[in-house]
Protein backbone atom coordinates (compact mmCIF):
# COMPACT_ATOMS: atom_id res chain seq x y z
CA UNK A 1 0.00 0.00 0.00
CA UNK A 2 0.95 3.36 -0.23
CA UNK A 3 1.17 6.53 1.78
CA UNK A 4 -0.62 9.77 1.86
CA UNK A 5 0.14 13.27 3.38
CA UNK A 6 -2.24 15.61 5.06
CA UNK A 7 -0.97 19.40 5.89
CA UNK A 8 -3.47 20.23 9.09
CA UNK A 9 -3.56 23.94 10.59
CA UNK A 10 -4.63 24.77 14.25
CA UNK A 11 -5.06 27.56 16.45
CA UNK A 12 -2.62 26.73 19.62
CA UNK A 13 0.04 23.91 19.70
CA UNK A 14 -2.27 22.14 22.13
CA UNK A 15 -5.09 21.40 19.50
CA UNK A 16 -2.01 20.15 17.41
CA UNK A 17 -0.52 18.09 20.30
CA UNK A 18 -3.79 16.85 21.56
CA UNK A 19 -4.67 15.60 17.46
CA UNK A 20 -1.01 14.38 17.65
CA UNK A 21 -1.40 12.31 20.39
CA UNK A 22 -4.42 10.45 18.65
CA UNK A 23 -3.42 10.21 15.79
CA UNK A 24 -0.22 7.82 17.13
CA UNK A 25 -2.89 5.66 18.35
CA UNK A 26 -3.95 5.31 14.93
CA UNK A 27 -0.44 4.45 13.90
CA UNK A 28 1.76 7.12 11.57
CA UNK A 29 4.52 6.57 9.04
CA UNK A 30 5.26 10.42 10.12
CA UNK A 31 4.48 13.29 12.19
CA UNK A 32 6.11 16.88 13.12
CA UNK A 33 4.22 19.92 14.59
CA UNK A 34 5.62 23.10 13.25
CA UNK A 35 5.01 26.61 13.78
CA UNK A 36 4.77 28.80 10.69
CA UNK A 37 4.24 32.39 9.24
CA UNK A 38 4.05 33.88 5.71
CA UNK A 39 6.76 36.35 6.90
CA UNK A 40 10.32 36.02 6.98
CA UNK A 41 12.44 36.19 10.08
CA UNK A 42 12.04 34.96 13.90
CA UNK A 43 10.55 38.43 14.53
CA UNK A 44 11.54 41.10 16.09
CA UNK A 45 13.83 40.61 19.11
CA UNK A 46 13.83 43.80 20.94
CA UNK A 47 11.43 46.62 22.42
CA UNK A 48 10.71 50.04 20.31
CA UNK A 49 8.12 52.77 20.78
CA UNK A 50 6.89 53.22 17.38
CA UNK A 51 6.61 56.69 18.06
CA UNK A 52 10.46 57.50 18.35
CA UNK A 53 12.21 54.34 17.47
CA UNK A 54 13.59 54.08 13.98
CA UNK A 55 11.03 50.91 12.34
CA UNK A 56 11.61 49.48 8.92
CA UNK A 57 7.48 49.24 8.32
CA UNK A 58 4.33 48.89 9.40
CA UNK A 59 5.08 45.11 9.15
CA UNK A 60 7.64 45.25 11.39
CA UNK A 61 5.64 46.74 14.57
CA UNK A 62 2.32 44.91 13.88
CA UNK A 63 3.27 41.62 12.15
CA UNK A 64 6.69 41.18 13.96
CA UNK A 65 8.20 40.33 10.38
CA UNK A 66 11.65 40.87 10.07
CA UNK A 67 11.67 43.50 6.56
CA UNK A 68 15.18 42.91 4.96
CA UNK A 69 14.76 46.18 3.22
CA UNK A 70 12.46 49.05 2.10
CA UNK A 71 10.80 47.51 -0.47
CA UNK A 72 10.16 44.06 1.41
CA UNK A 73 8.67 45.99 4.11
CA UNK A 74 5.91 48.50 1.82
CA UNK A 75 4.83 45.05 0.71
CA UNK A 76 4.80 43.22 3.85
CA UNK A 77 2.84 46.48 5.24
CA UNK A 78 -0.03 46.41 2.67
CA UNK A 79 -1.34 42.85 3.87
CA UNK A 80 -4.84 42.60 5.58
CA UNK A 81 -2.94 41.58 8.38
CA UNK A 82 -0.65 44.46 9.01
CA UNK A 83 -3.91 46.92 9.70
CA UNK A 84 -6.01 43.97 11.41
CA UNK A 85 -9.05 44.39 8.91
CA UNK A 86 -8.93 41.25 8.23
CA UNK A 87 -12.20 38.48 8.97
CA UNK A 88 -10.36 35.44 8.21
CA UNK A 89 -11.51 34.98 4.61
CA UNK A 90 -13.27 32.16 3.25
CA UNK A 91 -11.29 29.33 4.36
CA UNK A 92 -10.56 30.97 8.03
CA UNK A 93 -6.54 30.25 7.82
CA UNK A 94 -5.81 33.57 9.48
CA UNK A 95 -4.76 33.00 13.06
CA UNK A 96 -3.86 29.58 12.38
CA UNK A 97 -0.14 28.91 12.57
CA UNK A 98 0.71 25.52 14.31
CA UNK A 99 1.02 23.06 11.08
CA UNK A 100 0.87 19.67 11.95
CA UNK A 101 2.17 17.57 9.37
CA UNK A 102 1.19 13.63 8.74
CA UNK A 103 2.40 10.67 6.93
CA UNK A 104 -0.17 7.66 6.96
CA UNK A 105 -1.06 4.85 5.01
CA UNK A 106 -3.86 4.98 2.76
CA UNK A 107 -5.86 2.94 4.62
CA UNK A 108 -5.57 5.06 7.80
CA UNK A 109 -6.29 8.61 5.24
CA UNK A 110 -9.78 9.40 6.15
CA UNK A 111 -9.69 8.25 10.17
CA UNK A 112 -6.93 10.64 10.28
CA UNK A 113 -8.78 13.34 8.52
CA UNK A 114 -11.72 12.55 11.04
CA UNK A 115 -8.81 13.23 14.03
CA UNK A 116 -7.63 16.38 12.35
CA UNK A 117 -11.40 18.08 12.10
CA UNK A 118 -12.73 16.72 15.22
CA UNK A 119 -8.95 18.31 17.18
CA UNK A 120 -10.22 21.43 15.38
CA UNK A 121 -7.60 21.70 12.57
CA UNK A 122 -8.23 22.45 9.09
CA UNK A 123 -6.46 21.08 5.70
Amino acid sequence: MGEKNILAYFKSPEEAEKAASELQTLGVVDMQIDRISRFPGDGVGRIMNPITGNISSLADVTLGADVSNRDAGVLLAADVGASGMSDGGQDDTIGRDILLTIVVEEEKHHSALQIVEKNGGIQ
